[in-house]
């Protein structure tokens, strides 16, 4: 029965609600019976073998497209999206109709239509899908040779896959916003035991294994982090708090929850460091913990909660297995609690306003950080101030027109291939090293699935149902692995091709080699122009990102300053300093790679482990029921005016940041004159945070000294500083 927890919560925590399972259902669904019914409506209509199979090809596209693009709670939403699928694939069909013939007319509008199926994404999520209906329907029309006569039969087509794929998304496709949050809420909770495993490990482990087990302990804590803002964006959803919850409430009772795995976590990495006497207990209390043994858990910890006189002998470890012992137990009461509303008075009234806008159930990428960041050369260059969006179509009309002209060199019919490499790489991505790593894992992806897509394609010969089978099976594991492996997912996607090509009788190994070779000199072009051709640099927005980690830290440390009349919106500010941190780890995650030119990989992740850390203890200091004593106020105003300082300014190695010392300073004498006393408790006083508040500042307002033996003169050390 533990061994099946366990596997649920591995399942459960590794798909926050379920999305992705979700998506990949949903589009398998939407695919499977649009190929049925754009067979039926072919058949009725008498469009023979050729217009069968277009239709059927066409309305997976769309079934395809249209399982993301509908992917919401709203039913008027999703109407309004669906009812301009079809004029958005139209306009491309009319201008593929219009130049279909003309080779060079046709290029030329095909850069024009990648150009515009980019821009047109400033506009929302709903015309990123535009823009690639845009694009697909000039592809369709352009290079199937479509005449002006052909568009009502490829129009009804799209209408009728559009039209069933919106009736999916409505009854057994609709996203029911309750059962998703409970189910989000459930991977809260299968990641914070996964927490409890990781402190386990370490509490148990040997010492030689504890740098490796507390870098994991630490990306499970980010982990937790990151399901606790999908709930909180998911709280917005109407329809989706249980009864008799309110959006603050959830959110307060998360936080005390989060504060108590985050207390466990910061105890067992103390007590690993320090040993003692009661080790082998605590770790027996965060196993039983992880596994969910929530009575063997109080059993075990009982011991460690009776008070005791006199002060702890030295090596027994007694003060942090307390601790920890105490977060486990009040951890397992909220968990006992989790179903029944919280009575939390001074709440009751608080609008809810979420800090985080879900995209498609996911959290958002790094367009919602790099949107404000500059191109490198905006000193010179005017077009480097404009939006990203336009600077992308920009880039994808330029890599697109070099797509053509190389990709037609190594084939006249095939080229488009090289061409999508080069669309492709810019969607979904915002950086520069972001559009690099996709268009690799493009190429990787494609090359492994080669061996894979000939022997299927082999095996499935001639036998049409299972080549259907294969190719929806493909799309769905490919839309469930895609937020975890972009390569994984053009694996799959180059065995559907195969199978595709299977059915068209074209298919051959050397066609299939072709595609790669097309794929990887598309993939170098989009890689050439995303780092000359208006580069969005990853060092600048992640620069931009640590800043507004910054503000957010300055503004919770100015509302827990005790000047103010009360603690409202401080839960809100906590979870906002969440969202900085998860946008700043997103957008770093490229310099930590090892062996990136011109970056001190290890410094970036040393670096974001304090800003973590940062935000652990900014979340305790707003725990509930400690607000911060009186006379702590000029602490508060110190750190915050240090963050403040921080964020208007750029550490630079052997240089400090102006106003930080003084700031800091001040912060370190109040903290030794004023200790006012917390009744007891288990969990830290409430100078805690604020004197590791400090330490912390302090360490991110400095840089070491810049090496001059391990990074050549010539190459800068980077860091999200």
């Amino acid at each position: 029965m533990a061994a099946l927890r366990g596997i649920r919560d591995r399942v459960v925590g590794s798909d926050p609600g379920l999305n992705r399972l979700r998506m990949a259902l949903s589009a398998a669904l939407a695919m499977a019976t649009t190929l049925g019914i754009e067979y039926l409506y072919a058949t009725a209509t008498h469009a023979g073998p050729q217009g069968t199979l277009i239709a059927m090809l066409l309305g997976t596209v769309m079934a395809m497209m249209g399982s993301m693009a509908l992917s919401g709670t709203g039913v008027w939403p999703k109407v309004r999206t669906a009812v301009f699928f079809p004029p958005a694939i139209g306009i491309g069909m009319l201008a593929g109709v219009a130049v279909a013939g003309r080779t060079d007319l046709m290029l030329c509008v095909f850069v024009a239509v990648m150009f515009v199926a980019v821009f047109v994404r400033r506009f929302g999520m709903a015309f990123f899908f535009y823009g690639f209906m845009i694009w697909m329907g000039y592809f369709f029309a352009a290079f199937l040779g479509a005449k002006l006569s052909m568009l009502p039969a490829l129009l009804s087509a799209v209408a009728v896959a559009t039209g069933w794929v919106l009736l999916l998304s409505l009854t057994v496709l609709r996203t029911n916003p309750r059962r998703t949050l409970r189910r989000v809420r459930e991977a809260f909770g299968a990641r914070a035991r996964a927490v409890a495993r990781a402190s386990a490990e370490l509490l148990a482990a040997d010492p030689r294994r504890h740098a490796r087990l507390r870098r994991r302990l630490h990306a499970r804590q980010l982990r937790l982090s990151e399901a606790a803002l999908m709930i909180e964006g998911w709280s917005a959803e109407p329809g989706a708090l249980p009864v008799g919850w309110s959006g603050p409430a959830l959110r307060r009772r998360l936080l005390e929850a989060h504060l108590a795995i985050d207390a466990l976590a910061a105890a067992a990495e103390t007590l690993a460091e320090d040993g003692g006497e009661l080790l082998p207990a605590a770790a027996r209390i965060a196993g039983h913990l992880g596994r969910r043994e929530y009575g063997a858990v109080e059993y075990v910890a009982r011991p460690l909660l009776e008070p005791r006189t006199g002060t702890a002998a030295p090596g027994t470890g007694r003060w942090p297995a307390h601790h920890l012992a105490a977060a486990a137990v009040e951890y397992v009461t909220l968990a006992g609690t989790a179903t029944a509303p919280p009575p939390y008075d001074d709440i009751t009234d608080e609008a809810y306003d979420p800090v985080v806008t879900l995209a498609q159930g996911n959290l958002p990428g790094s367009a919602a950080v790099a949107s404000g960041v500059a191109a490198r050369g905006s000193h010179w260059n005017p077009l480097s101030r404009l939006t990203l969006t336009t600077r992308q179509a920009i880039q994808v009309a330029v890599a697109g027109t070099l797509a053509i002209l190389a990709g037609r060199e190594l084939s006249q019919a095939r080229y488009y291939w090289a061409v999508l490499a080069a669309f492709i790489a810019f969607a979904g991505t915002a950086t520069r090293s972001e559009t690099s790593i996709k268009a690799v894992n493009r190429v990787v992806g494609t090359l492994v699935g080669l061996g894979a897509g000939i022997g299927l394609a082999h095996l499935t010969a001639g036998h049409t149902g299972w080549v259907l089978v294969v190719i929806v099976t493909s799309m769905s594991l490919g839309f469930y692995l895609v937020n975890v492996s972009y390569a994984c997912m053009i694996f799959f996607v180059t065995i559907m091709v195969s199978q595709l090509y299977s059915v068209l009788h074209e298919f051959s190994a050397g066609l299939l080699l072709l595609r790669l070779e097309e794929t990887a000199l598309g993939a170098a072009i989009g890689i050439a122009v995303a780092y000359f051709i208006l580069p969005t640099s990853t060092r600048d927005t992640v620069e931009t990102a640590r800043r507004a980690y910054f503000r957010a830290l300055a503004d919770l440390l100015d509302r827990a300053a005790p000047t103010r009349p009360d603690g409202t919106g401080l839960d809100a500010l906590a979870r906002s300093l969440d969202h900085r941190l998860q946008q700043l780890t997103l957008v770093a995650r490229p310099l930590t790679r090892p062996m990136t030119w011109g970056v001190n990989s290890r410094l970036v992740r040393h670096r974001l482990t304090l800003y973590a850390a940062t935000t652990r203890q900014a979340r305790a200091l707003v725990r509930s029921g400690f607000p911060v004593p009186p006379e702590l106020a000029d602490t508060c105003t110190a750190l915050s005016r240090t963050a403040t300082a921080l964020a208007e300014s750029t550490p630079r190695p052997d240089h400090s940041v102006p106003g930080v010392t003084q700031a800091l300073t001040t912060a370190a004498t109040t903290l030794l004159t004023h200790r006012p006393h917390c009744p007891g408790t288990p969990l830290p006083p409430i100078t805690q945070p604020l004197v590791h508040l400090r330490q912390l500042l302090t360490e991110l307002a400095m840089l070491p000294p810049t090496p001059t033996t391990s990074t050549p003169a010539n190459q800068p050390t980077t860091s999200p500083r």
